[in-house]
């Protein structure tokens, strides 16, 4: 799909993965709806609408897709980076671990990256675009999803959830020309690393191929761009790590 000219929507937009995508699909020329927990940075214009939104709630997430159809007409592009990290052990030092922060990572990275996808998907199956290409939905998953280190019981399990749904979406999907694919991370610069100590900042990077370091956002804001202008990229789950593997911990 064209960037150029694109309605886009981008989650976790205030902040790291999101906002360099937002801000790169922008200055590809799309109009972009950038949604987050807290508003994100600019003022809205004829080509920028940021809104709060918790991904976590399907009724706020329809209101933000009414709200960018109700100012851009359409919405053809979406790239869902909104999630937490929630790291915590299934044993701690008083007792087992509390189901609820269980459930609020799944209910933030499964359960949003479902209300997006739903979402984007009854919208976008109704646009006619005269390419036939109606949609492109990129949802970000993790590296986590295929190697998760102790501590990263439910954010694996979330992340593997994403990756479990981009097949069959991509297979419903295609029907009505709507495109689906995930791009999983490694260890990229976000406000979670970069605020870690140096020493944690290295263990993160030490099975990284090349290059040793941790990823840039705006390398993720180019993989994301690649995906939505390469009709053949469908049904995918894209490894962005530099060969990293996580070790046990």
């Amino acid at each position: 799909m064209e960037i150029d000219g694109a309605v886009a929507v981008v989650t976790g937009a205030a902040a790291g993965l999101g906002a360099a995508t937002a801000d790169m699909l922008a200055r590809r020329g799309a109009r972009v709806t950038a949604l987050d927990l807290e508003v994100p940075p600019g003022a809205p214009s004829s080509t920028w609408l940021p809104l709060a939104a918790d991904v976590a709630s399907a009724d706020a997430v329809d209101a933000s897709f009414d709200a960018a159809i109700h100012t851009f007409g359409r919405v053809d592009v979406v790239v869902h980076c909104a999630g937490v990290a929630g790291g915590f052990r299934l044993i701690g030092r008083d007792g087992p671990a509390d189901p609820e922060r269980f459930s609020r990572v799944i209910d933030v990275n499964l359960l949003g990256t479902f209300h997006v996808l739903r979402a984007a998907a009854w919208r976008m199956s109704r646009n006619r675009r005269s390419d036939g290409e109606n949609g492109v939905v990129v949802t970000t998953a993790s590296i986590a999803a295929f190697e998760g280190q102790q501590g990263q019981v439910a954010y694996s399990a979330s992340k593997a959830g994403v990756v479990g749904m981009t097949l069959p979406a991509a297979r419903e999907l295609a029907q009505f020309g709507i495109r689906c694919a995930t791009i999983a991370p490694g260890a990229f610069e976000t406000a979670l690393t970069t605020d870690l100590p140096s020493g944690l900042q290295d263990q993160l990077t030490a099975s990284v191929a090349f290059p040793r370091r941790l990823g840039r956002p705006r390398e993720f804001a180019d993989l994301a761009c690649a995906v939505i202008a390469n009709e053949m990229l469908n049904g995918e789950v894209i490894r962005l790590d530099a060969g990293a593997r996580l070790a046990q911990r």
